[in-house]
């Protein structure tokens, strides 16, 4: 018998993340998760009038054929890709790695060259279709979060069905202040950091494109960044874990890196020019996701935390930086982790993770759950 969470959760990917229409074509993309659930997501698609695909992959594979991967070979994949993905008007994709850690020995040369080659499908599907990125539970996935696999698997479907339409409302107070905004001064345990967002724009995202979901997010404008930031928690990139990230910036640059591995940080920051200026700021506020778990699509939506994105800028807050690189690192402000400050302009919109103006306090997470009945 299937999961009733699945058909659930199915529902909501399908019927509002991606607003599946009829005639619309889906592409499913999964990796390493149970094949009940991406039934669950072919019948909703169906039900719908959509015309599903499914792509299945194991990251196990995946890993060999990046280890021998050369530049002939990219270009085929994204040529084959690129083909499929300009007859889709959405896309899922469902990630279950078993491994977290499964590219640590892919050469970075070899990773940086695909994601290089690689980069204008990825722009086409964010920009140019309806898409939402979901994280399958793991054993591994608990072990990380230090729980047991049903204590996780039970947070996990809790988490991503969440009643996001009602967090969207809380969300437009903030979008709306971040638009308006020009100057952002960030305070914690060693960071102290400023930079413009104006005019630049902001984002609401509320389960419409991540799976869970719980952020607002702007951009810096390029060169403005100056000064250091302090991240406090681990993450993971190319199968690498970094922990005790701390990023230099002068004008926009980052001009100087500390972290558990800074040498393996630098190659990642060297893939190209923009990977060391920043495409993206965000305030995450997710009441139920409240610590790290070396997830970057949990640990940039934890409540009263920020991120702040080594490389590629999203369309729709741009600041024209392009990079292969999109790395978003994590700092937690609430108190038990060193609290902080979020300033726009000179008004203090959080203080060690709860939000301070009136028109914002819905987004806190007493606010966002509600009361029990």
């Amino acid at each position: 018998m299937t999961d009733p969470r699945y058909e659930k959760l199915a529902k909501l990917l399908i019927n509002y993340s991606v607003a599946l229409k009829k005639g619309d074509h889906l592409l499913i993309d999964v990796s390493d998760n149970p094949e009940t659930f991406t039934i669950e997501l072919i019948r909703a698609a169906r039900h719908a009038g959509a015309t599903p695909i499914v792509e299945t992959s194991n990251t196990r594979i995946n890993r060999e054929i990046l280890r021998s991967m050369t530049e002939k070979q990219a270009k085929l994949i994204r040529d084959l890709d690129m083909h499929r993905m300009k007859k889709m008007q959405a896309y899922i994709t469902i990630r279950g790695a078993r491994n977290a850690n499964e590219n640590a020995d892919v050469p970075s040369d070899r990773l940086a060259m695909y994601s290089r080659i690689f980069r204008p499908v990825q722009n086409y599907r964010v920009n140019k279709t309806r898409w939402c990125v979901l994280r399958w539970p793991t054993a591994g996935m608990a072990q990380a979060a230090g729980m047991s696999t049903e204590a996780f698997e039970d947070l996990f479907f809790e988490v991503c069905t969440l009643d996001y339409k009602k967090m969207g409302k809380a969300m437009a107070p903030l979008e709306r202040r971040m638009k308006k905004a020009d100057h952002v001064h960030l305070k914690a345990p060693g960071t102290d950091l400023t930079f413009s967002i104006k005019d630049i724009g902001a984002q609401s995202c509320k389960g419409d494109r991540n799976i869970p979901d719980g952020e607002v997010f702007s951009c810096p404008v390029k060169n403005s960044v100056n000064g250091v930031i302090q991240f406090n928690t681990p993450t993971l990139y190319a199968g690498t874990k970094f922990e005790n990230v701390r990023l230099k910036f002068k004008d926009g640059k980052i001009v100087d890196t500390t972290a558990n591995n800074t040498k393996r940080l630098n190659e990642i920051l060297d893939t190209d020019p923009g990977a060391r200026y920043v495409g993206e700021f965000s305030l995450g506020f997710n009441p139920k996701i409240l610590n790290p778990m070396c997830d970057i699509l949990f640990d940039e939506k934890i409540a009263g935390s920020l991120h702040f994105t080594p490389g590629q800028a999203y369309q729709e807050c741009d600041n024209g930086n392009r990079s292969a690189v999109h790395w978003d690192m994590v700092l937690i402000q609430r108190p038990e982790w060193g609290g902080g400050e979020v300033w726009f302009d000179k008004t203090l919109i959080r203080k060690n993770g709860l939000f301070q103006p009136k028109d914002l306090q819905g987004l806190n997470p007493k606010n966002i759950i509600g009361k029990k009945k």
